[in-house]
C-alpha cells in the first residue's frame, strides 16, 4: 500500500502555493503587484516560495489565468515571469500538462549531458545506452507500484499519439518523451524525475537519429504497449522486463543507424577519391 507521504509528492495537481507567517505556513494569496516591471516581482515571489520550501521540486504551478488573478496582473506578465523562471532553471513547462517546479541543478546537468553528446565523442551513445539500462528498468518497476490514474492517462494518450503520428517525427518523439517522463513522475521520487528530466535533451537527440531506421517506430510502439500493459497490471517484474526489452531495441536500432551513416560516409569518400 502506498503511504500518504509518498502520494503527496506526485506531480500532477498537487501544488499548493504557501507563504510564511509568524507561526505557521498557510495557503497564500500573493501580494498584488503595482509597479511597472510586474513580471520581476512575480518571479521574486515565486522564487522565494521555492527557496523557502513552500514550493518543492515536482509541484505544479496554478494555471496562467489563476496566477494572473492571484497576483492581480495580466496573463502577459505571468507568461513573462514563467519564461524568466524557466531561464533560471526553476520551472519546466510541459505541453498539455502545465508548469512544474524543477530542481535548478537539473538544468545544469541537462546542459552538461547536451554538451557531452554534441562534442561528438564516439562513446557518447554507448554511455547513454548504459545509463538508461541502469536507471529506467527499475523506474518502470517502481512506477508499476506507485502509478496513479493521471499518470496512466498520460501514458495511454502518448501511445495513442504515437500510433497516429508515425509519419510525423516531431509529434511522435514528443509523445515518446511524455511516455517516459510519466513513468518517472509516477515513481513519486523527485530525484528520479530530476534525473530523467535532465537527460530529456539527449533522449530527444537519440530518438531523432533513430526515428528513420526502418521499422523503428513500429518496434518502439510494440515495447511501449508492453510497458503500459505491465504498469496497468501493477506488475513490477513485467514492467522491468518490458523496459529492458525496449532499451535493447533502442540499442539495436542505434547500431543500425550508425552503420548506415558510416556506409554513407564511405560512399561519399569513394566518390571524392574517384574524382
Amino acid at each position: 500500500m502506498k503511504t500518504q507521504s509518498s502520494r503527496r509528492r506526485i506531480i500532477e495537481n498537487r501544488a499548493l502555493l504557501r507563504t510564511d507567517s509568524s507561526s505557521t505556513k498557510e495557503k497564500s494569496v500573493y501580494k498584488l503587484v503595482q509597479t511597472s516591471r510586474l513580471y520581476e516581482q512575480i518571479v521574486q515571489q515565486i522564487e522565494e516560495s521555492i527557496l523557502k520550501g513552500f514550493l518543492k521540486t515536482g509541484d505544479q504551478l496554478p494555471a496562467e489565468r489563476e496566477l494572473a488573478q492571484q497576483f492581480g496582473v495580466s496573463r502577459t506578465a505571468v507568461r513573462e515571469a514563467v519564461k524568466a523562471l524557466h531561464e533560471k532553471g526553476l520551472v519546466e513547462a510541459y505541453s498539455g500538462r502545465g508548469t512544474f517546479v524543477t530542481d535548478a541543478t537539473s538544468q545544469s546537468v541537462r546542459q552538461s549531458f547536451d554538451r557531452m553528446i554534441r562534442i561528438g565523442s564516439p562513446d557518447s551513445s554507448v554511455h547513454l545506452a548504459q545509463l538508461r539500462a541502469i536507471v529506467e528498468p527499475p523506474i518502470a518497476a517502481l512506477a508499476a507500484i506507485q502509478m496513479e490514474e493521471q499518470h496512466l492517462g498520460v501514458m495511454r494518450e502518448a501511445v495513442k499519439v504515437m500510433d497516429r503520428k508515425r509519419e510525423d517525427p516531431k509529434a511522435y518523439i514528443e509523445a515518446d518523451l511524455d511516455f517516459h517522463l510519466a513513468l518517472a513522475e509516477a515513481a513519486a521520487n523527485p530525484l528520479i524525475l530530476s534525473l530523467i528530466d535532465s537527460i530529456v535533451g539527449v533522449l530527444r537527440e537519440q530518438r531523432i537519429e533513430i526515428f528513420n531506421v526502418k521499422g523503428g517506430p513500429e518496434r518502439g510502439q510494440f515495447h511501449h504497449k508492453r510497458i503500459l500493459a505491465a504498469v496497468e497490471q501493477r506488475d513490477p517484474a513485467k514492467a522491468r522486463e518490458a523496459m529492458q526489452a525496449h532499451l535493447e531495441q533502442v540499442r539495436v536500432d542505434s547500431q543500425r543507424r550508425s552503420a548506415k551513416a558510416g556506409a554513407a560516409v564511405k560512399k561519399s569518400i569513394g566518390k571524392v577519391e574517384a574524382v
